[in-house]
């Protein structure tokens, strides 16, 4: 697990991405940032769409974000919204980190600054993997 101050500095950054989500059907605001395994941070927000499929969650945002900047390997991802407990990132959005990165670490927090820390394999114990063309795991 990153240290304290890195933490915090997720934190922070999933904090501030979570002001520019995009969320007039919910009103739901999330913000989270993911650690790439050479150190730098990439944020994201939710953003809705009246075509509810369409929506994207603040965690696939800060992931794909990361994606298209070249990064494939991350460390830890933080979570943040307005909830009365740390907010978990939803299925999706750990089977898409579990295609990247299946021994990430995630901080989930509440605006109330409580947090609570689990690892990916924790939240998702059995992700789907597909075997790559080489005959192994893909990934």
């Amino acid at each position: 697990m990153p240290d304290e101050s890195l933490r915090q500095q997720l934190l922070d950054a999933a904090r501030g991405a979570r002001e520019a989500a995009y969320a007039p059907y919910s009103n739901f605001k999330v913000g989270a940032a993911v650690l790439t395994a050479t150190g730098e941070i990439f944020t994201g927000c939710n953003v809705e769409n009246a075509s509810f499929g369409a929506t994207l969650c603040a965690e696939r945002v800060a992931i794909l974000t990361a994606v298209a900047a070249g990064h494939r390997g991350f460390t830890a991802l933080a979570v943040i919204a307005d909830t009365p407990e740390p907010v978990p990132p939803c299925g999706l959005c750990r089977q898409v980190l579990a295609e990247f990165s299946p021994d990430c670490r995630i901080i989930m927090a509440n605006l109330a600054g409580q947090r609570q820390l689990a690892t990916l394999k924790e939240l998702l114990p059995l992700a789907f993997r597909l075997p790559s063309p080489e005959g192994g795991a893909a990934g």
